[in-house]
């Protein structure tokens, strides 16, 4: 079905529409993800919210030292597995009443780091005079939960944004990137006979525009982290709760906006 709108409508600038395209919407994502990851790494002594690789990297190192957070890191990967399991079963349950998808799970997520934020702000202070493996491990539950939901939306919304690039994780997207600039040179001096080189440019080209504001938003989050963690330990939380609670209102906005343009047509 096309939709033709009016000339004014078209010009007209709507910032729901801008944060919900795909640029936009994972920068945003992305810079929440390098924000909380680096946060809770460098208060919750090397625990990863995240992503669940370094939590195994760092159980591994910890066994191998006889240090004693060995369990809390390996406990973080069955929550996190229960935390993506939910988010699914929610995912499918929006699918199956006609709900509207990464809404809710925005909203899921947004609730996720209000909840890790009031934990860690809670906790923190006793965790600063000492290693408290019992403190660390409901702070950093909180936070794995949180990015869990994350982790599962890029897969469970992908509806809504153009292929699957997570925000999460950067090794992948920092892989793609290479492959793309790499192709851009290659393509045009050894040719494949399944495709022009100027067809493989344009789709790297494509590529790379979706996946370079995931990489700078995450790398920027993370310095950012970095810079106020230092004088907010966790309450500096409160800056991806912002940015999360601004995206989900947006989606709902977006959402209704489309709907209401459905119903027109």
């Amino acid at each position: 079905m096309t939709i033709t709108l009016p000339k004014s409508q078209k010009e007209s600038f709507s910032l729901s529409v801008f944060l919900m395209s795909d640029g936009p919407a994972r920068f945003i994502l992305s810079w929440v993800a390098g924000f909380v990851d680096t946060a809770s790494f460098i208060v919750l002594f090397a625990l990863f919210t995240a992503h669940v690789t370094g939590n195994i990297a760092l159980a591994g190192a910890s066994a191998a030292s006889d240090e004693k957070d060995t369990l809390t890191h390996l406990l973080m990967i069955p929550i996190f597995m229960v935390a993506v399991a939910i988010t699914s079963v929610v995912a499918r349950y929006c699918r199956y009443k006609n709900w509207p998808v990464l809404p809710v799970l925005l909203t899921a997520e947004t609730i996720g780091i209000g909840v890790f934020l009031f934990v860690a702000s809670t906790l923190s202070p006793s965790l600063m005079l000492d290693v408290q493996e019992d403190i660390i491990f409901p702070i950093g539950a909180a936070g794995v939960v949180a990015m869990a939901i994350q982790n599962a939306l890029m897969k469970e919304a992908i509806t809504s944004f153009t292929g699957y690039f997570p925000t999460t994780v950067m090794t992948g997207n920092t892989t793609q990137l290479t492959l793309d600039l790499v192709l851009l040179f290659i393509a045009p001096v050894f040719p494949l006979s399944t495709k022009t080189p100027s067809v493989e440019t344009e789709e790297a080209k494509a590529r790379i525009g979706r996946v370079f504001p995931i990489i700078a938003g995450f790398f920027l989050g993370a310095g950012a982290a970095a810079y106020s963690v230092g004088t907010m330990e966790f309450n500096c939380l409160i800056f991806p709760l912002i940015a999360l609670a601004i995206l989900t209102f947006a989606s709902y906005v977006d959402h209704f906006r489309k709907s209401a343009v459905n119903e027109k047509a």
